[in-house]
Order: C-alpha cells, then structure tokens, then sequence
C-alpha cells in the first residue's frame, strides 16, 4: 500500500500535465488510439474468419472424405473424357468400400434439379439427392419431425423424402409435413421427415458445388435411381459423389490418399473427379489465417510505433519546456529516480488513456466493418488484453529515454535556463 501511496504524487502530476495541454496530449494520443484501434480491428477480422472457418468445416465434418464427380458440361468434353474414364461409378463406390481400411459409414449420391414440383415451390426449387441411409450419421444431420428412411425403404425403392428446413417452407409452408406429399417430376413422394436446420457454406471451397443443405429433398438411392430419370443424363456420371466417414483414430488425410489412388487407377488421370478432406482443408486455411494474422498485426504495430514515436517526440518537449521546473526539484531534494518516475509516469498515462480509447475505437471500428462488408467479427478478450499491454509497452518504451535525458539535467544549470 504504502507502494502505490508513494506513486499518487507522480500520478497527480502527470493527470495535471496533460489536462494543461489538453489538445497537444489528444494529438500525441492520436497514434496510440488508431495503433490500439487497428490491431482490435484486425485481431477481430481474424477471429471472426477463423470462427467461420471452424464452422465450415464442421458443416463438411473432420472425420469425411467426400469424393466430387467433374461433370461434362457438353458433348465433346463427355466424348473426351469417356475416351480414358468411365466417370464417377457405382464401381468405384465398391472398390473404395471393399479396399480402404478405416471406413465407418459410407454412401454413394445422386442428385439433380427436378423439372416439376407439386406444390409449386415459392423460393428457388430444391434440390433431389438420392443416398444410403449412412447418409444421417456421415452428416451429423438431426430430425425434428418423423423419421429418417431406412434399409428397407431402399431396397424397396420406397416413394418417400426427407425434407430439409428450407424446402419443407417452400413447398409445404409451416404446418406439419409428414404424411404430405411432393411430387418430384412424375413421381409422387410421401414426406416421412424433416431435417433440422443446419449451417450452409457461401462460396465454393476446393471444387464442392455450394449447395444450400435446408433446400433439399432426400430420397433412398434406389427410389432414385429407381423411379427418376434426369433430362440431362447424357452428360451426367453415374453417380455425382461419394460419401466416407472414417473412424475415429484413423487419418483421413493418408485414408483420402488410398482413396485417390484407386479412383486414379481407373480414371487415368481424366481430371473427372477432386477428393476433399476437411481436415487437410482445416490445416491449410489456418495456416492461410495465421500469415494473414501476422500481416495485419504487423500493419497495425507500424501504427503503434508511429504513435510511440510520438509519445518520445512530445515527451522530449516536455522535458525542454519544463528544464526550470526539473531543476527546482532537484534542488528541493528530489532524486534522478524520481525525476526518471515523473517523465515515465506521463509518458505511460499518455498511452493508458490512448489506449482505453483505442479499445472503444477499435470494436466500433470491427462493428462497422461487419455491418459495411458483411464479414464476420468477433471482439475477443485476448485480442483487447493484447492491445492494450502493447500500448502500454510502447508507451513505458518510448518514455525511457526522455525520462532519462531530465534526470541527466544538471540542477544549477537547469534553474537558470530561461
């Protein structure tokens, strides 16, 4: 206690100081609020994309390897491609299921854009997805209504869907769907559930098609391949994708490699397929987030700098104007420790205060970029804790030496300077 007690008389006096010159201390301020203000800024941009990111891989699951047919956009690159490849296949399904080590749960899918809908859709038409009941548990879905289909209803090519949040609104409203029926094209399917919502990816990552997940219909993979016959099947594979979940303690990177080889060995290299892993993804975005986070903290400590440039720059004219007064207190009794204390004491008030308010500056500044940009932020504690001890370090580092040049001063010539 009688530490603290011991500082208020250097406290005072720095308060005082920089209430006398209220504008020149806002000015020197100026480069602590803007270097405090970016790095909370910036530091919120990071989060904000690494929480993002964190759930767009959680959306695709870090146990999955998903394997994405390149489909023929005309005749010739079809004719090109089935010269060397067969296209993504039901064989290629089973090799990848009877070969590769590790699999848990796995589903082929086929999926297209219906032609017709009953009831007529309001938004855009979902999508129809023909898969394997593992369909469920590879994409951690949930039901909130009925049931999800089962072996059974796909041996027996069943005329039954599941319904995402999205499509359910669209084509059936809020009222309760299941025992309702959509008709896809000419084939009538009776609702037996409806999914949750669930989080859906914005752009295309690493050759996935985006895809709204609460705008589908999901039918047994017979049913579908079954009872649907898509008015672009020319062009289209066999089947569209394949769906792996791996156990748990197994790599899914070196698991996709297995996975890449022997869909190679059959496809010879026709680039008619991409194997995507989330958890490779999941690596490589966040060493992209770390450089990314580097270069903005690095941007703003320039800032930083710059205003502890400025801290060292007034304080020296500080110490100038106030020669006559150093000396007096030397004079009285005062020591180079206290005169170093003084000097120090203002130089750190200078950048606890520019600090404080660069901290409101900068989540204002994080706010305004989310609401102008659209991105995502996301203010955290470390990011302000961060801050502000830097500011403070900068304010303490940059006092030092001014401190130091006031106490050097003689006391006999200091009194007598003018």
């Amino acid at each position: 206690m009688s530490g603290l007690t011991g500082y208020l008389p250097e406290l005072y006096m720095g308060l005082s100081s920089l209430m006398v010159h209220k504008l020149r201390s806002l000015l020197t301020m100026l480069g602590m609020i803007f270097g405090v203000g970016a790095v909370v800024a910036m530091l919120s941009i990071t989060a904000g994309a690494q929480k993002e990111m964190i759930s767009f891989i959680d959306l695709l699951g870090v146990n999955n390897i998903i394997v994405e047919a390149k489909e023929a956009t005309d005749r010739d690159t079809l004719q090109a491609r089935r010269a060397i490849s067969p296209g993504l296949t039901f064989r290629d399904y089973r090799n990848i299921a009877a070969n590769v080590q590790g699999i848990q749960a796995s589903t082929p899918r086929k999926r297209f854009k219906p032609s017709k809908l009953l009831p007529k859709s309001s938004m855009e038409p979902p999508q129809l997805i023909g898969v394997l009941p593992s369909f469920l548990e590879i994409n951690s879905l949930k039901i909130i209504e009925g049931r999800w289909f089962n072996d059974e209803d796909n041996t027996t090519s069943a005329p039954v869907c599941v319904l995402g949040e999205a499509a359910k609104v669209n084509l059936l409203g809020y009222e309760r769907a299941v025992g309702k029926y959509v008709k896809v094209n000419t084939q009538w399917l009776q609702v037996i559930g409806v999914l949750a919502h669930q989080a859906s990816a914005d752009t295309d990552v690493e050759g996935l098609e985006v895809t709204n997940r609460n705008n589908l219909i999901i039918a047994p993979l017979n049913t579908v391949m079954r009872r649907f016959e898509d008015n672009q099947g020319f062009l289209r594979d066999e089947i569209d994708g394949i769906y792996l979940r791996v156990a748990d303690g197994t790599d899914s990177i070196e698991t996709s490699r297995v996975v890449n080889a022997i869909l190679a060995a059959t496809h010879k290299d026709a680039g008619d397929y991409t194997v995507v892993v989330p958890a490779d993804l999941l690596e490589q975005r966040r060493q992209t987030q770390m450089i990314f986070e580097i270069v903005m903290i690095c941007i703003a400590g320039i800032s930083l700098l710059v205003g502890g440039i400025g801290i060292m720059n007034i304080m020296l004219a500080t110490v100038l104007e106030r020669t006559r007064e150093i000396g007096i207190r030397r004079a009285i009794g005062a020591r180079q420790a206290d005169i170093v204390r003084q000097f120090l004491t203002e130089a750190v008030l200078i950048s606890i205060v520019g600090g404080v308010i660069g901290i409101i500056f900068g989540f204002t500044l994080s706010q305004v970029i989310a609401l102008a940009a659209g991105w995502s932020t996301v203010v955290t504690t470390a990011s302000i804790v961060v801050a502000f001890g830097v500011s403070v370090f900068i304010g303490l580092l940059f006092g030092i030496y001014p401190a130091v040049q006031a106490a050097k001063l003689d006391p006999i010539e200091a009194i007598r300077y003018e």
